[in-house]
């Protein structure tokens, strides 16, 4: 590449060695900030008077390292939109550069991210008559289409590409109608699965409820026993107990000796009325 520059334009023979430095970062440094800096600045040098054709090999170049540098600094996720900032438009792509996107988002398993950039470029017509139409139209089948399910999709493509013979449209149609049954025993795997989780699930919760029940009912039956109690305490002599404490309290003088002998009855009341809560329920009642 080092005699290629002195044959093109002072922009481009300054693309093509920040080209070089950022290789060199790359590949023999490992310096992938460093290297990545360089192909943003070759790539902002390849300006509007800039020959097309003759910068257009540079500028691809500098991309695929830019694109490396990225994934090796697991910055992927900024792949797409760093290339169309050069490019504008997914129809603009070079081959190879859209070749690498669409390898790089189906190995980390993004491949929708690709879907409408593929989409795009293919249906541009001017694309149609590269060399490589063919092998992207097969890596977007393979890396886009496929693990996504789009199976009717895949199908309409490949038959109404002109780039394929009618031997490659059956391998192609075969490879979707393989897929398309891995596909639906995962679904059917998946579903089973999920059934077998629910159902161990309502298992566990019908135990549950079986046991809440049996803790209600239970409890039901010891609040009706004490209710049962209690209906046989003295209500009216603790109310009355307590209604004559509150008149001591509040109402007399406890020191005064016209007070002893309501005192004196009202401590024997209330020994009355302990002795019948805290005795056995069948057992004879505190006389009087």
């Amino acid at each position: 590449m080092r005699s290629e520059p002195l044959a093109w334009s002072p922009l481009s023979a300054t693309a093509a060695s920040l080209l070089e430095e950022a290789a060199d970062l790359l590949v023999l440094h490992r310096d992938f900030a460093a290297a990545l800096e360089k192909c943003e600045a070759g790539c902002d040098s390849l300006g509007p008077g800039t020959d097309p054709e003759s910068s257009a090999e540079v500028k691809c170049s500098l991309c695929v390292v830019g694109i490396q540098a990225l994934a090796e600094m697991n910055r992927w996720r900024e792949v797409l939109s760093w290339v169309l900032q050069y490019y504008h438009v997914p129809e603009h792509l070079p081959p190879k550069v859209l070749e690498l996107c669409i390898l790089l988002y189906s190995k980390v398993r993004e491949p929708q991210v690709m879907l409408e950039v593929c989409s795009s470029w293919l249906r541009h017509q001017p694309n149609k008559s590269l060399p490589e139409y063919g092998a992207l139209l097969e890596l977007h089948l393979l890396h886009v289409l496929l693990p996504l399910g789009l199976f009717e999709g895949a199908e309409e493509l490949v038959r109404s590409c002109d780039a394929f013979d009618s031997e490659q449209q059956l391998a192609f149609l075969g490879t979707i109608c393989e897929s398309r049954c891995q596909w639906t025993q995962r679904e059917e795997m998946h579903s089973a699965a999920e059934e077998k989780q629910e159902s161990g699930t309502e298992t566990i919760l019908g135990a549950l409820s079986q046991k809440l029940l049996t803790m209600l009912t239970l409890l039901r039956r010891a609040l009706r026993s004490m209710s049962s109690h209690f209906y046989l305490l003295p209500y009216k002599k603790m109310l009355l107990a307590t209604f004559l404490l509150y008149l001591v309290v509040v109402r007399l003088d406890p020191a005064s000796p016209t007070s002893l002998p309501f005192i004196y009855k009202l401590v024997q009341l209330f020994r009355q009325a302990w002795a019948a809560v805290f005795s056995p329920i069948h057992g004879r009642p505190v006389q009087n």
